[in-house]
């Protein structure tokens, strides 16, 4: 089962009014939303979009009971703002955006999102996906070592970045990296032994990387963020959840901006960060970050 980070923390920083419209940018499994919707009535709006179609089935499913308007989309929020215009929406109250992977989608996708599974090395949302897809696979066997390289720094802050690239370069040369099994071999093989007890997998920051990088997720969040942002009405709010530091760097640096530029109040002066308890229950919520901001009258 999916456990959504920082529940209630998201729930009392959007301060969801009865007729508000919400969207939730990155719907996964409606944890959030379905949470949200209980403080809408009949004249509320609930609006979820996630380009996974998985995801949106699950979503629905756990929306029945809704009391408000529900309408759910299928694309990527860095279009947020055509997407709501193609139903008629124009302007909104409350905005989410949870960054993170649903435990649904790195389980149970069949796409490459875990480390713990055997299958193909995918790790894109796309549906349509044919040899011309960007895909792990794609960037493991044909991108440079220098670009591989960059790819596990920057988007994985992995140390040893480095030795991975050039482990996954040599490998490929004996034959193509086709499943997640096999780049976990590299990965395993390439660090040092030390490297393996730790906390974490040792392959968890590659595969974080691969997937940002697969499914373009920065560019997506700072162009979704100022799409989000120009819908908000009035005293309206976004909250992000972020668990990277480049995708919470990027967020605290746009609010920054936003209210600088037209006013407004980051409600988060620093980030809002799971406590020990949650985070026992649930690993995963580890680095998640909660930046508020709300929109000038």
């Amino acid at each position: 089962m999916h456990q959504s980070v920082l529940l209630q923390e998201v729930v009392d920083g959007l301060d969801v009014k009865s007729h508000d419209v919400v969207v939730d940018g990155t719907l996964g499994s409606a944890g959030h939303a379905s949470e949200l919707a209980k403080k809408l009535s009949n004249e509320g709006f609930l609006i979820g979009i996630d380009q996974d179609i998985d995801a949106l089935k699950r979503g629905k499913e756990n929306l029945e009971s809704c009391e408000a308007k529900v309408e759910l989309i299928k694309g990527n929020f860095r279009d947020v703002d055509t997407l709501l215009k193609e139903i008629g929406i124009d302007e909104v109250n409350k905005i989410l955006l949870d960054l993170g992977m649903s435990s649904n989608q790195i389980e149970e996708s069949g796409r490459g999102f875990s480390f713990k599974k055997e299958e193909p090395l995918l790790m894109t949302l796309r549906d349509d996906v044919d040899e011309e897809t960007l895909t792990a696979r794609r960037i493991v066997n044909e991108w440079r070592e220098d670009q591989i390289e960059t790819v596990l720094r920057g988007y994985g802050e992995e140390k040893h970045s480095r030795k991975i690239a050039k482990a996954i370069v040599e490998r490929r040369e004996v034959s193509p990296i086709e499943t997640t099994t096999e780049l976990v071999k590299v990965i395993e093989d390439s660090v040092p032994k030390f490297y393996k007890w730790k906390r974490i997998h040792p392959a968890t920051k590659t595969f974080q990387a691969l997937r940002i990088a697969v499914n373009d997720e920065i560019d997506a969040l700072s162009e979704g963020l100022e799409r989000a942002y120009r819908l908000l009405k009035p005293n309206g709010r976004i909250a992000v959840i972020s668990f990277h530091s480049t995708e919470d760097r990027i967020v605290k640096r746009f609010f920054r901006e936003v209210k600088e530029r037209d006013g407004g109040v980051i409600l988060t002066k620093k980030p809002i960060v799971p406590s020990e308890d949650e985070i026992e229950k649930n690993p995963r919520a580890r680095s998640a970050k909660l930046r508020i901001f709300e929109k000038h009258d």
